[in-house]
């Protein structure tokens, strides 16, 4: 069992930046593929960006390339979002989540993965 905490949430003008923190419990932290998604009032969850396991592959939605990075510190049993150039349109509940995704296709969609935090509210004014 993992239980994932995310903060850095905000308000935040567009062009402006925030970093996002998902804190994972328990010592296995490691061994998770981990990602971010994002759900806007109305619309489904989308998926915005995952690294593996040892940070070697770091896929993103195309919306989000250039603007956001996705990192992790495993020794912190943490993973960040830092996001750029903020939209409007990046409005939305941000969610961590934690699997055993090893394809792209399981790291980029939300049956990949196992474990969810409560999310973090972005609002991205213009």
């Amino acid at each position: 069992q993992v239980q994932l905490v995310e903060s850095g949430g905000g308000l935040v003008q567009a062009g402006g930046s925030l970093r996002l923190s998902c804190t994972a419990s328990g010592r296995t932290f490691s061994s998770y593929t981990m990602g971010w998604f994002r759900q806007a009032p109305g619309k489904d969850r989308e998926f915005v960006a995952a690294i593996t396991r040892t940070g070697d592959a770091t896929p993103y939605a195309d919306s989000v390339k250039g603007r956001f990075t996705i990192s992790r510190a495993n020794a912190k049993n943490t993973v960040y979002l830092q996001m750029s150039s903020l939209k409007p349109d990046d409005t939305g509940v941000y969610f961590c989540a934690a699997g055993f995704a090893l394809s792209t296709y399981h790291m980029t969609n939300p049956p990949g993965y196992a474990y969810w935090g409560q999310g973090t509210q972005v609002t991205v004014s213009s």
